[in-house]
C-alpha cells in the first residue's frame, strides 16, 4: 500500500488591489461640455452655409479650440492609489510614487512636491478661496452655535452635558465632528493621509515619470498652423 504523495499548500490568495480614487472638478467638467456644444454649433453652421474658404477656416479653428478645451475642462485628472499619484494636467501625465512625495501643499493652487525639489500643479483639485470662506463662515457659526448649547446645558444642569439616566451623572453633549473644510481642502487632507500611510511601503518606491500629452499638443499644434496659412492666404 503506497502512502499518499504530500500536497503542496494551496496558494495563499493575493490580496486584491484597491482601484485608484479619482478626483475631477466637476464645474470644469460641465463647463467644457457647454464650450465644446457652443464651438460644435458655431463651427457646423459656419461649414455648412459659409462660403468661399469660411468652411476650411472653421474646421481648422475647431481643429484648434476642441483639444484645447479638452485639455484644460475634460482632461485634468489625479489618481490616487496606494503605491502611486498619477496627475493627469493638461499637457502632461506625471506619476509620482508615495515614497517620491515630500509634501502636499495648499495655497492658491493645490500642489506636489517631490523629493527631488520638483512641484507639479494638481489641475483636477482647484483651490477655490469662495468655497473656503464659506467652509469659515459655516465653522464659526458651528462654533457658535456649540458655546451656546453648552452654556444653556451648563445652566440648566450645573455643567455641559445631559443628565444620564441612571446615578444623576453627566454624559457629554454633542460636538463637532470636525472643522468644517472646503471640498477641496477635504480631498488634499485625504490625499495627506494616504501619502503618510503609504509613503514606506515597498511597493510604492520608484521614480518620477513625466509624459507630454502629444494627442493632445499635437491636434491643436496643427489647427493653429492651418488657422495662420488660412489667414494669410485670404
Amino acid at each position: 500500500m503506497t502512502s499518499p504523495e504530500p500536497q503542496s499548500p494551496a496558494p495563499q490568495p493575493s490580496e486584491p488591489e484597491s482601484r485608484d480614487r479619482v478626483f475631477r472638478s466637476v464645474p470644469a467638467i460641465a463647463g467644457g461640455v457647454m464650450l465644446l456644444g457652443i464651438a460644435a454649433w458655431i463651427g457646423i453652421d459656419a461649414v455648412i452655409n459659409g462660403g468661399g474658404r469660411t468652411p476650411w477656416l472653421a474646421l481648422a479653428v475647431l481643429l484648434l479650440v476642441v483639444p484645447l478645451v479638452v485639455a484644460f475642462t475634460l482632461r485634468p485628472a489625479v489618481y490616487a492609489g496606494n503605491d502611486r499619484l498619477r496627475i493627469r494636467n493638461p499637457w502632461r501625465v506625471i506619476v509620482v510614487p508615495w515614497g517620491q512625495v515630500a509634501s502636499l501643499r495648499s495655497a492658491y493652487s493645490n500642489e506636489v512636491l517631490t523629493a527631488s525639489g520638483a512641484k507639479y500643479q494638481l489641475w483636477a483639485v482647484p483651490v477655490s478661496l469662495r468655497a473656503r470662506k464659506r467652509a469659515a463662515r459655516r465653522e464659526m457659526r458651528a462654533t457658535a452655535q456649540a458655546r451656546r448649547q453648552m452654556g444653556q446645558d451648563g445652566g440648566r444642569g450645573g455643567a455641559s452635558g445631559t443628565r444620564s439616566g441612571l446615578g444623576g451623572g453627566f454624559e457629554a453633549g454633542p460636538v463637532s465632528d470636525g472643522p468644517v473644510r472646503a471640498e477641496t481642502d477635504r480631498i488634499m487632507d485625504d490625499l495627506r493621509a494616504l501619502h503618510e500611510d503609504r509613503r514606506e511601503a515597498a511597493s510604492a518606491q520608484g521614480e518620477v515619470t513625466v509624459r507630454w500629452a502629444y494627442e493632445v499638443m499635437g491636434p491643436a499644434l496643427a489647427g493653429a498652423v492651418l488657422v495662420l496659412i488660412l489667414v494669410a492666404v485670404g
